[in-house]
């Protein structure tokens, strides 16, 4: 695999003024290296969770003034695109990087999800690391640390999948940028192995896999 890891000239591309500038950074320095990763990972998350995964890099395409904050890899068991299918992700913003299971507001059966994850609340809430986070909004980089959720404030994020239209759900992992930076290519592989292995349930549950 041609990864060797992030570096500060990555995370920094975050901070170029600019839409054209920033896209023309982003294009040399992160997006080969979450090429490269989305090759690595496809045939793993496979592997996991007995569903064909397609890679699809972030490309930005319908931005004409406001530069992109962040930038990701997805996993979809869909060639054309992931938004409305639960996925995985890994990507970076200026400050972090993510490592993701999620379903976004473009998911037209939120519900069905919602009331498939809302049955498995309870082992979720037992058996997720306490160090994971989740997140309702994919676009902020905030999140609700895993450890200070009751199975009643995770159920409530469950329902809200169900019932409001732009809700999402995201849960996974979070890494700041100095300690990628300090991983390494190897200590990163292994992270982020170790998160997926955690959140390839969410995804077979979310995609009504047995």
């Amino acid at each position: 695999m041609d990864f060797h890891g992030f570096t500060q000239e990555d995370f920094d591309v975050f901070l170029i003024e600019g839409l054209e500038e920033r896209m023309d950074a982003l294009k040399c320095t992160i997006r080969p290296k979450l090429e490269s990763l989305g090759e690595y990972y496809a045939p793993l998350l496979e592997a996991a969770t007995g569903d064909e995964m397609f890679v699809h890099v972030a490309k930005h395409a319908r931005r004409t003034v406001n530069p992109p904050k962040d930038t990701w890899v997805a996993f979809a068991n869909n060639p054309r695109g992931y938004k409305m299918l639960p996925h995985f992700q890994i990507g970076l913003w200026n400050t972090h990087l993510f490592i993701w299971f999620a379903v976004i507001y473009e998911a037209p059966q939120k519900q069905e999800i919602g009331k498939r994850l809302a049955k498995k609340a309870a082992s979720i809430c037992k058996e997720m690391p306490k160090d994971f986070v989740w997140s309702v909004d994919h676009t902020k980089p905030e999140t609700i640390p895993h450890g200070q959720l009751k199975k009643n404030e995770l159920l409530a994020l469950m329902d809200r999948l169900q019932t409001i239209k732009k809700a999402e759900l995201l849960c996974g992992y979070t890494i700041d940028r100095e300690q990628v930076i300090q991983m390494g290519r190897e200590g990163l592989i292994q992270q982020i192995n170790e998160v997926f292995s955690k959140v390839a349930p969410l995804y077979k549950v979310a995609a009504n896999i047995k």
